[in-house]
């Protein structure tokens, strides 16, 4: 959005009268809409494309030769074939979009989708961004633009400028003001274009220089500047989008004169007027007239009616497993615990159980007992090794005397 001064200057030419006062007109509110590149972009490529003409290849391109297939059964492909002896050409393949000579794949038709439909809203939406935009330095000056001697942005100059009628004095008007470096750059650059367009008519191409923006129908300015390399000319009521954002790039270097300047408000309305000129159009207001959120949220305004802050941060609180925690478990079955301590018994009775039964199955042996039956296996052990004849060992029960 431009800033929002309340008045521009408007610049006297050498031809007006000298008065004391320096004139001053007030800034329309056009020059403070919301700027939205996006819109601008997209209206910009779907109105260039009206201006195409329709081509496409002819209908009998690649099927002008009586070829065809020579079948099967020759060790070649079954492509057609062009028909004849005695020359290169005999033989080739045709028709196919893989052939030379032959037709290409989905020949291009005259009745493509070549023009685009673009909502009236959506138009003039553009439009008054890049009409906004051109009243902002920084980005005039970054779409490449010399204004470093331009006075004033928006630059309005007075309706004398309306009545030039010879280029050499309209090229001193743009010196008075400070836009001649900016056509100069333009006539600089001219450059022969890359490409096949050389041979298409349009060889050279050049940057662009400033726009002049006139009220009067048939003002005579129109023929004094049109020989300027890089000028621009533009009637107020018939403002273009393909000149004030060339390429879609916003930052146009308008001029304006006194009498088109003041027509702004009513051809484009005000914030709270409609348009008297295009069916009560009101210009699109911003969803935030200051854009930085952070000091509209931390200014003493807001703070002072938000709730406060509460410190307390209350967290879930961590869930247990119910089958590896005793206390989770009895929040969720309090018959956990007696069934917790009836297994633990049971547990306890049936260990006890069994160590009972294997004592009762068990033969006491006294001590002299087993330290004599310790003594014969220690025995009968050094006899087996010093000893080969085992026959008379069948029977270790009976070596050692014990009955069974």
């Amino acid at each position: 959005m431009a800033a929002a001064r309340p008045l521009v200057t408007v610049q006297s030419l050498e031809g007006d009268m000298a008065t004391d006062a320096t004139p001053t007109v007030a800034l329309p509110d056009v020059m403070k809409a919301s700027i939205r590149p996006d819109i601008v972009n997209f209206v910009h490529s779907n109105i260039s494309k009206n201006s195409r003409q329709p081509y496409a290849v002819s209908k009998k391109a690649g099927h002008q030769t009586s070829a065809e297939s020579w079948g099967t059964g020759r060790a070649v492909s079954r492509i057609p074939r062009v028909p004849g002896g005695g020359t290169h050409r005999a033989g080739q393949g045709a028709f196919g979009n893989m052939c030379r000579g032959g037709r290409m794949f989905a020949p291009t038709k005259i009745w493509r989708r070549w023009h685009r439909k673009i909502n009236v809203n959506q138009k003039r939406y553009a439009i008054v961004s890049a009409i906004a935009a051109s009243a902002i330095p920084s980005l005039v000056m970054a779409r490449g633009h010399k204004i470093e001697t331009v006075p004033e942005m928006p630059l309005v100059v007075s309706d004398s400028a309306e009545g030039v009628e010879k280029t050499s004095a309209a090229l001193k008007v743009l010196k008075q003001i400070g836009a001649y470096t900016d056509s100069e750059k333009a006539k600089d650059s001219q450059a022969i274009r890359p490409g096949k367009g050389k041979a298409r008519n349009r060889r050279y191409i050049s940057r662009k220089g400033p726009l002049i923006v006139y009220s009067t129908e048939g003002a005579k300015l129109v023929k004094a500047f049109r020989n300027i390399p890089g000028v621009e000319v533009a009637n107020v009521e018939r403002l273009n989008l393909l000149k004030l954002a060339p390429g879609g790039h916003l930052g146009r270097f308008v001029i304006w004169t006194k009498s088109a300047f003041e027509k702004l408000d009513s051809i484009y309305g005000t914030f709270e007027k409609g348009s008297e000129k295009k069916n009560a159009y009101v210009l699109p207001r911003a969803k935030m007239v200051n854009a930085d959120l952070a000091r509209i949220i931390n200014s003493d305004e807001v703070q002072s009616v938000v709730r406060p802050i509460k410190k307390e941060v209350k967290r879930a609180p961590m869930k247990k497993n119910p089958l590896k925690n005793l206390n989770t478990m009895l929040r969720l079955n309090p018959y956990a615990k007696t069934a917790r301590r009836m297994s633990l018994l049971a547990e306890a009775q049936r260990v006890k159980d069994k160590k009972e039964k294997l004592d009762k199955k068990r033969k006491p042996v006294s001590k002299e007992e087993a330290t004599a039956i310790k003594a014969a296996g220690k025995a009968w052990y050094q006899t087996m090794i010093s000893d080969s004849d085992y026959t008379e060992f069948e029977n270790f029960s009976k070596w050692l005397g014990v009955s069974q």
